[in-house]
């Protein structure tokens, strides 16, 4: 072979390069564009971060296991009232 045709072959190598590094700037640029759509769009949707509704969730679950904590205790006071009164009549308590 002679020096021209290495020469074509080391040209047309480096354009393929180069035209590599094209096509991965490019995909790099769409990733990023159909990244931000895809965030815009769900923004608009008015989605939940799934770090808000973890939270929220820990908030619910403390609340019912709070709510369900309070009516035991009224149960509790219930039963204990309903065995004082049972055959008597309560007085009011005196005013202060």
């Amino acid at each position: 072979m002679d020096q021209g045709s290495n020469r074509l072959f080391d040209e047309f190598a480096k354009l393929m390069t180069d035209a590599a590094g094209v096509a991965q700037g490019v995909k790099r640029e769409a990733e990023t564009v159909m990244k931000h759509q895809a965030e815009r769009f769900f923004s608009d949707m008015d989605f939940v971060k799934r770090e808000e509704f973890d939270v929220v969730r820990e908030m619910a679950q403390k609340a019912r296991a709070e709510n369900e904590a309070l009516a035991a205790k009224v149960a509790e006071l219930e039963a204990k009232l309903a065995v004082l009164t049972q055959g008597h009549i309560v007085a009011a308590p005196p005013e202060a």
